[in-house]
């Protein structure tokens, strides 16, 4: 297969166009983007968002990270919508809709019904005075550069501003919202990014899964609970509950003679390494590979050494930390 144009060469044009598209979008943000921004937040239902074609998929995409980044958004396909989706919109809701030309006829119905029930209108177009545009409260214009397609048929640019259009209001409502890795944990429970954003009180075992004894425990006990909690290792509480040692698999090697006969104060590693209950779950997996250790305690910072719980390297590992 043979080009007139090198591919690599090809793929560097497109990327600098829609490069230097977006920096010319970034300059030209105004008072509107303000203005959407406070429809947005305004708003006591959910972001609407709405589109057709390449404008679609990129609004299903701006819906999903609206929901996910603390503000509520559902995408709603315009041709569904004329066929009793715009029920799932209300008066409380407001409306994003987008189309580069701003001529979709198949937005018509769900412009037509904001308009009918005084729903907040926000377009992002490329023409502000098109069918959409006039209709619209307040226009997000894309700046109209052509496309990296070279044809300029193919949505290329115009859907990268599209896209990066609602990051930017996404982002900025987030900010606004003091929205937290910890609120963002929430909505992505699963996959890598929930695995990193685990907190060690969200992995680890507590309650009656904690293998505890207490310091006066004769160590054929103290065996027991290792066993039972198969954990490999056993915490040594003082009376005042608070931690005192630990018991791990190095401290039963060096203490085998008469081991029996011995109490768990006698065996166990003094000023064990704990973790703050509301660490992430990654920096314990940092302190174990650095200590080379496969358990470690947790406890609430800045109180007495309290055993919360405890968290075993393979805990991590099967949430795909590690």
């Amino acid at each position: 297969m043979t080009s007139k144009t090198p591919f690599i060469d090809t793929a560097r044009r497109v990327i600098r166009a829609e490069a230097d598209a977006l920096n010319v979008l970034a300059d030209g943000l105004d008072d509107n983007f303000r203005t959407a921004i406070d429809l947005l937040l305004n708003a006591t239902g959910r972001v609407i968002v709405t589109g057709i074609g390449k404008s679609g998929h990129i609004a299903r995409k701006i819906a999903a990270t609206f929901a996910s980044t603390g503000t509520p958004a559902q995408f709603v396909h315009p041709a569904e919508a004329s066929h009793g989706d715009l029920g799932m919109v209300t008066s409380a809701d407001v409306v994003l809709a987008i189309s580069n030309s701003g001529e979709a006829p198949e937005l018509a119905n769900m412009v037509a019904f904001s308009r009918r029930f005084e729903i907040p209108l926000v377009g992002i177009t490329k023409a502000p005075k098109s069918a959409l545009g006039r209709e619209c409260d307040v226009v997000l214009q894309l700046p109209d550069l052509g496309e990296a397609c070279g044809t300029g048929v193919v949505p290329t640019t115009s859907t990268t501003l599209t896209l990066a259009m609602g990051d930017a209001l996404a982002v900025a409502l987030m900010e606004h919202r003091d929205f937290t890795a910890e609120h963002f944990r929430d909505f992505h429970p699963g996959g890598k990014l929930g695995a990193k954003l685990s907190r060690v009180r969200d992995l680890m075992h507590t309650g009656n899964a904690m293998p505890l004894v207490d310091e006066t425990t004769l160590m054929a006990d103290a065996l027991i609970e290792i066993s039972q909690k198969s954990l490999g290792v056993v915490g040594v509480t003082k009376a005042d509950g608070t931690l005192a040692g630990i018991i791990t698999d190095g401290d039963l090697r060096r203490h085998m003679e008469g081991l029996l006969s011995l109490t768990a104060a006698d065996v166990m590693t003094t000023s064990p390494t704990t973790i703050d209950s509301a660490a992430l779950a990654e920096e314990a997996v940092a302190v174990m590979n650095a200590r080379k250790i496969t358990c470690v305690f947790a406890v609430e910072a800045g109180a007495p050494q309290t055993p919360q719980g405890i968290l075993h390297i393979h805990d991590c590992l099967r949430v795909g930390l590690g």
